[in-house]
């Protein structure tokens, strides 16, 4: 410190010495300041990616699969991918054009659950028991901010996703375990009644879950009015934080039916359903998660099971998490929620913009909208009625643009899964066009693109969850391995990280042609021409500066279609920025299209005749 002074000291003095610059230099924009829209993000789950590290596949546990979850061959275990993996190829990514990545939950996960002969384990994230610190399959928090850093230096954004509905399945019930968990509701079993309203009085002078008062859950000291929780004794301290560990936390009422009430008071396929409720659960979460922002710099949350809490608790969770961010210099903090829902209607995700206060959901709607019209199972009119919807988002629809837009992911399974079984008779080359006109409409509308790991690959898997989980390095994994990808002759027997595969190369494409033209992210988007069976759909786009027109054409149908599409009145002239654009209107207003059969046309207007 003594010798930096001086050094400091003669700095000034030749900044001193210096004439004033009369228009001083900006700084160079920080890739914080890029909008949620401006983001083209890359989904992954770090254990199916690269193994950088093979010391840390069992996670520090004995080499017994149904100790440590390892078991490469098996489909639902962890296969080995890591932080330093997801690090060491981060060229990869930057090559393809992603601005963010998003992957599953690294949180230290119980390594095995299940029921015996069906135990599965928790390589995917979603089994928490400490939300402290990376699962020790992945590496350590050191290693974690580390990759945080890399991505950072090239101006890469990184997403964590999160959860905060339930933690592992831990706690068991006296009553339930020979007949199973039925979901018993708060009629039946009110909180004050032990196992239900002729049982003994309980939790005297609390007033019930809507009361969400630290005085009024300081009455809530039993449990058990639906089950009495039990811990086994090995697992009593496995939560960390140590609060977690304390059944009062949870809802204890049964698993989830994933209707009514159950939605959200239910266990989520057993897993342990923390009780969002109690101001204790809220005020803990926020410091989890506050803390992961200010340790880490981290750039947003996907948040996991979102329509399963309560909405109060997002409306105080959510800009908690956002002032935390801007306080750490971090402006542009990106929400937001998976709602699922297999609808291209946007309304019932909307609502949860409107009431719990997510900036932004994960757009189903645009995915199953895109997924009909592709598949040929619907007009391209599916697509207009789809995007009608963004009025409903709180903020319309310029918040629209900032919904993470997808085709598929480790849920639903890939979209070339998708596609392949609404046309199971399909053939590769048709497949891979297909696929090509999928990630074209989604690199080119409206909302925040999101790219599954491996479909750039060609990666076609055999259905969903754990059927769409395939691995990035050389697999052992033989459900994985008979899988006919699309675009390539390589299976996923070996590596597959090749830039040169068509689909990579084309969202690469795209994603220079987004990043150019502020229009095809930060542009309004309105609706021009579409066809009531397989065929047109067309838009325009907007420069949210200059006002500049582009106009964006797809051709849903198996054959070259020729016809004419709305443009702007002022519009004369047309630059080719991707498929094949007519050099000048056919007449004011009016543009002629020839389209290949699945192609599209990206096009940059002018007021004059090139």
């Amino acid at each position: 410190m003594k010798r930096a002074l001086p050094f400091a000291a003669s700095l000034v003095a030749l900044a001193l010495s210096q004439p004033a610059l009369a228009h001083p230099q900006e700084e160079a924009p920080s890739f914080r300041d890029r909008a949620p829209e401006e983001e083209i993000v890359y989904f992954v789950l770090p254990d199916r990616f690269e193994n950088g590290d093979t010391s840390n596949d069992l996670g520090g546990y004995e080499d017994e699969p149904l100790v440590s979850g390892f078991d490469p061959t098996h489909k639902g275990f962890f296969h080995g991918g890591d932080l330093k993996g997801l690090t060491q190829r981060l060229d990869y990514l930057e090559g393809l054009g992603v601005t963010a990545i998003w992957f599953a939950p690294i949180f230290q996960n119980k390594p095995v659950q299940g029921p015996k002969g069906n135990e599965s384990a928790g390589y995917h994230g979603y089994w928490v028991t400490d939300f402290t610190r990376p699962d020790s399959h992945f590496g350590t928090r050191a290693e974690f901010k580390a990759f945080v850093d890399a991505a950072h230096a090239r101006g890469m954004k990184v997403y964590m996703d999160i959860i905060t509905n339930h933690t592992a399945d831990v706690i068991r019930y006296k009553e339930g375990d020979e007949t199973g968990y039925v979901y018993r509701d708060r009629a039946e079993f009110p909180y004050s009644r032990k196992l239900g309203v002729d049982g003994a009085p309980i939790n005297e002078g609390f007033l019930g879950d809507e009361v969400r008062t630290k005085e009024n859950f300081a009455r809530l000291t039993d449990a058990g009015s639906a089950y009495t929780p039990v811990v086994p004794a090995a697992e009593k301290d496995i939560k960390v934080p140590a609060w977690l560990n304390d059944p009062i936390y949870y809802h204890n009422r049964g698993d989830t039916t994933f209707s009514g009430e159950s939605s959200r008071f239910g266990d989520f396929v057993g897993l342990d359903d923390l009780f969002t409720e109690h101001p204790r659960v809220l005020a803990g979460m926020i410091e989890i998660y506050g803390d992961w922002i200010r340790e880490t710099g981290i750039d947003g949350f996907r948040i996991d099971t979102a329509r399963h809490v309560n909405p109060e608790f997002w409306q105080t969770f959510v800009p908690e998490m956002r002032r935390i961010a801007a306080e750490q210099g971090i402006p542009n903090f990106h929400i937001f929620g998976e709602v699922y829902k297999d609808s291209p209607d946007s309304g019932y995700i909307a609502q949860y913009t409107r009431r719990d206060g997510f900036p932004a959901v994960l757009d189903f709607a645009f995915q199953y909208a895109v997924t009909l019209a592709v598949s040929g199972q619907a007009p391209p009119e599916v697509m207009t009625h789809m995007f009608d919807g963004d009025v409903l988002y709180e903020g319309g629809e310029e918040a629209a643009r900032t919904m993470p837009t997808f085709l598929g992911n480790h849920d639903m399974g890939r979209f070339s899964t998708l596609i392949k079984q609404r046309l199971p008779d399909i053939s590769q080359d048709e497949l891979l066009a297909r696929v090509k006109l999928g990630h074209a409409m989604l690199l080119t509308l409206r909302g925040s693109p999101v790219v599954y790991y491996g479909d750039e690959q060609g990666f076609v898997g055999d259905g969903n969850d754990q059927a769409a989980r395939e691995d990035m390095f050389a697999s052992v994994t033989d459900s994985y391995n008979d899988n006919a990808l699309i675009g390539t002759e390589a299976t996923t027997a070996s590596e597959n990280f090749d830039t040169g595969h068509p689909l990579y190369r084309l969202i690469a494409e795209l994603s220079a042609v987004r990043k150019a033209h502020p229009a095809l992210s930060r542009g309004k988007q309105v609706v021009r021409s579409y066809h009531l069976e397989p065929g047109l759909f067309s838009v325009s786009r907007f420069d949210p500066e200059t006002g500049d027109e582009y106009l964006l054409a797809f051709n849903t149908s198996p054959e070259r279609l020729t016809t004419h599409s709305r443009i702007g009145y002022e519009a004369r002239g047309l630059e080719t920025l991707a498929g094949t654009c007519p050099r000048e209107v056919a007449a004011p207003g009016s543009l002629a299209l020839d389209l290949p059969a699945f192609g599209w046309a990206v096009c940059k207007v002018t007021k004059t005749a090139e």
